[in-house]
Parts: structure tokens; sequence; C-alpha cells
């Protein structure tokens, strides 16, 4: 199955890409673990985004499409992949069609704006391998410890109250569109995300036919 998770920052997208990832023996794909692994490895287009976020710019839709394919190109993604933050553009899902890379369903996971607010002031981060926690919904064994790796775990600065506002509204702008662009090809199934982190799995696994 190769899949597309769609949802605000902080609707639970990386959790439920874990979830499936585990039953469905894929990758998960995020464009922030993509684009460290490529900047770390050295390829072509890492360094071209290295330069890009060393400069304070964004890295292009060209850079980040092209370390997607050679991401995907990976044996590990050869039974399919789950995409998490990308594509965050309507131009970017019209290069993932451009490059004939098949998606066959499209997930959103629907959380209310005010609800999202109060997840992500919970959300804390790995600094080294950048493993998901929430104070409230998935802590870690010892605190401010990552359970994978035994790094650091923070909040970023993307999860501080302040900055969450303007994170939603620029996904407003910029990658809700995506929902309309999917729903014309027929893709697109939403599933709207439960307090309880396993109600929202037990929605996700029935919207993607997969059994328990």
């Amino acid at each position: 199955m190769n899949l597309i998770l769609l949802g605000a920052p902080g609707a639970g997208k990386g959790t439920q890409a874990e979830a499936i990832s585990a039953k469905l023996g894929i990758p998960q794909i995020s464009t922030g673990n993509m684009l460290r692994e490529a900047v770390k490895n050295g390829t072509e287009l890492g360094l071209k985004a290295k330069a890009a976020m060393d400069a304070g710019d964004l890295v292009s839709d060209d850079i980040i499409i092209g370390i997607l394919k050679d991401r995907i190109a990976e044996p590990d993604a050869k039974n399919g992949f789950i995409l998490d933050g990308v594509p965050r553009t309507v131009a970017q899902a019209e290069a993932l069609d451009t490059m004939g890379i098949v998606i066959d369903t499209v997930l959103e996971i629907h959380v209310a704006d005010e609800r999202i607010c109060a997840r992500m002031s919970g959300r804390r981060v790995c600094e080294k391998c950048g493993a998901s926690y929430h104070i409230e919904y998935k802590p870690t064994k010892a605190e401010g410890i990552c359970d994978s790796c035994g790094g650091n775990v923070v909040q970023r600065k993307d999860d501080a109250p302040e900055t969450v506002l303007s994170r939603l509204s620029v996904y407003q702008e910029k990658t809700a569109p995506l929902k309309d662009y999917y729903a014309k090809t027929g893709k697109l199934v939403t599933v709207e995300g439960q307090e309880e982190v396993k109600d929202t799995t037990k929605l996700v696994f029935e919207a993607l036919g997969i059994t328990e």
C-alpha cells in the first residue's frame, strides 16, 4: 500500500503512521527524517537541501521530491510506504504524479483547531533521532529521555502555543487544498481523530481495510 497521511500539525499523523507501519511492515517516510538522512549521507540532493536550510530558506519542491524519489527506491519500500508531511502543497502532489509515483489511498486525520492547540503544547521530540512523544498521550518511560535512542526529548519551538495558530493558518492555506485535489481522484478518506490514540487507530485501520 502506498499511502499519504494528511492532517493539520498535531492531528496525530506520525503516531498513526507508526501503527500502520508496524502492522503492514512498510516504512513511514516523514519529510524531516528524510531530509536529515539525505544531509547526513551527503547525497547531492542532501547537500543542496543543507545549503538551503543553512541559508534559512525553504527547501524547494524539486529537492524534496527528488529526495523522496531516492528514498522510495530503497528496498524497504518495495512493498509500499507511508508519506507523512509530504506532499505539503498541490504543486508537490502534481510533481509526484508527474514522476509516476502511484498513491493508493490518501488518509486525512481531522481534528478541530482548538483540540490541536491543546495537543501540541504537550508534544515532545527527541533531538537525536526525531522520535515523537506527548506528555499526556505518549510519555517517555524516563522523563526527558527518548525510549528509542536515549537522546534528550524537548519541546520544539514549532509546538510552543504562540506558534501553533500560525502553523494552523499555513496548513489551511497551503496544505488543506490537497484534500480537494485527492478527493477528485476518489482516493481521499477522512477519519475523525479521537481523544484516545487507540480509538483513532481502530478507525484508521477500518478506513484502510486493515484487520487488527
